[in-house]
């Protein structure tokens, strides 16, 4: 079977966006590719997290993709800072990567951006922006930062791995890893890794929208609703979600605050549901408070059985242990033997 590599950086609660973006594939994939989904704790470290933090936030992520049917036999379900072998593979492509290459990434122009003070100052030529680098926000702005996409690409290659399923927004750092591939290659002339290709394992990618009216679900962005949210809250977040006066002319085009609930409702609800209150919209008879606490009411039924069983499989902390371990082991021996053969090629001594 073809090689599948996902990571997932542990900040946060799986949510509606995570699970129907890429989880519900990846229940799909496991059945049809030799899969590795691993929790990525050291990318984690560019935002400065405290030890306690690492531990419990690798732990949530872990037990959060068993419960929504991640098989541990089926897939190799395992913690980045396992397996050290991806270090000393990034250790090498940092060596033949370009700090300017690196510079220009998007990602790292963006992060660096938020994480730095911008200021407008007045200058001869006018009002200008300038970035105010004092100590701290040197410190804030890391070389790890800088060298996410290298870390990225020793995370696939290491498993020689032929498709990554990733969305739009890490497609420039899925670039850089064919290239960090290709110039290996090249360097050492051989034929060694393979170049790692995007892909969805559906046409169309699943885009869940945030609850603020607006854009995609996002931990960031505040507009989430968790797997492991109960009732409670689910209706809560529902219900204070954006809507309008409601529509004045029979089958008007829905802006995009009330799409964003029609497109929820037609992830979590049946036809039937999505279906009579599309035709209330359509006929201007649409009542937002019925929508939203039926709409509630779905995600409440489609969270409630894996809600149930994150609490369980968490509080079983000799079984997450006992997940973790065999993930560790079967990353390694995959990793392990790529990174022999790395060495060999580049013309180190074997282990």
């Amino acid at each position: 079977m073809e090689t599948v590599v996902s990571g997932i950086r542990p900040t946060g609660n799986l949510h509606l966006g995570n699970y129907f973006g890429a989880v519900k594939s990846f229940l799909q994939m496991q059945n049809e590719y030799n899969c590795f989904f691993f929790i990525a704790d050291w990318h984690s470290l560019t935002t400065h997290p405290r030890p306690e933090n690492i531990r419990n936030s690798a732990k949530t992520i872990l037990a959060e993709y068993l419960a929504c049917g991640i098989d541990p036999e089926k897939a190799t379900i395992y913690i980045q800072s396992d397996v050290r072998e991806v270090a000393e593979l990034y250790l090498y492509l940092n060596m033949n990567a370009g700090i300017g290459e690196l510079m220009r990434t998007t990602s790292f122009k963006d992060k660096a951006r938020q994480m730095l003070h911008i200021d407008r100052v007045n200058t001869a030529e006018g009002d200008v922006e300038k970035e105010i680098f004092n100590e701290g926000n040197r410190h804030s702005v890391s070389a790890g930062l800088l060298t996410y996409p290298t870390l990225m690409a020793g995370d696939i290659i290491i498993h020689k791995a032929v498709k990554v399923p990733v969305g739009k927004d890490q497609e420039q750092n899925m670039e850089m890893a064919r290239r960090f591939a290709r110039r290996f290659n090249s360097t050492f002339e051989v034929d060694f890794f393979p170049e790692p290709a995007s892909f969805h394992l559906t046409e169309k990618a699943v885009k869940v929208p945030g609850l603020d009216g607006s854009g995609k679900m996002g931990k960031s962005e505040g507009n989430a609703i968790y797997l492991i949210d109960d009732e409670k809250a689910i209706k809560k977040k529902v219900m204070k979600a954006v809507t309008d006066a409601g529509p004045t002319e029979p089958n008007s085009v829905k802006p995009e605050p009330i799409a964003n609930l029609f497109a929820m409702m037609d992830i979590v609800s049946t036809k039937d549901t999505y279906d009579f209150f599309n035709e209330k919209y359509n006929n201007c008879e649409i009542r937002y408070g019925d929508l939203k606490k039926q709409l509630a009411e779905d995600i409440n039924n489609f969270c409630a059985p894996i809600r149930e069983k994150i609490i369980d499989i968490r509080s079983n902390e000799e079984y997450m242990e006992k997940v973790a371990r065999m993930g560790a082991e079967k990353a390694r021996e995959s990793a392990s033997k790529t990174l022999a053969e790395v060495r060999e090629i580049i013309g180190f001594r074997p282990y």
